[in-house]
């Protein structure tokens, strides 16, 4: 069985290009452009890993991140927060969230391997 990565971001080129990639390396991509479509579709179908963009309206990653740990109680899918901000570290660490992680944007396709692979294995 494939596992699904949803990826919350809402450039659409971004998401064409990150569609290849994680098809490149057998995962099946659930892309959501839409926060709170996004939102709605984790709670009904969770996938097994989220890559979540930061900057995004109405809500950001942050907020989509806090909604999905305390409001939703889902804190069990790794999310790996899919960003071009270089403060998103710091940020990181005082969450102690032992399945969040970071992927800086540009990604290469094995900087994306490697980091899912740390949460799902191989």
């Amino acid at each position: 069985m494939t596992r699904k990565i949803m990826l919350i971001e809402d450039d659409q080129p971004i998401l064409e290009l990150m569609e290849i990639l994680l098809r490149r390396i057998e995962y099946e991509p659930i892309l959501v452009p839409d926060v709170l479509e996004a939102l709605e579709r984790i709670q009904k179908d969770p996938p097994d890993l989220i890559l979540l963009d930061i900057m995004m309206t109405p809500m950001n990653g942050w907020e989509v991140l806090e909604k999905i740990r305390e409001e939703f109680k889902i804190r069990d899918i790794p999310v790996l927060l899919f960003t071009a901000s270089p403060s998103v570290d710091e940020k990181m660490a005082l969450l102690k969230d032992p399945k969040l992680g970071v992927l800086q944007k540009p990604v290469t396709l094995m900087e994306l391997k490697v980091g899912i692979e740390k949460f799902l294995g191989k």
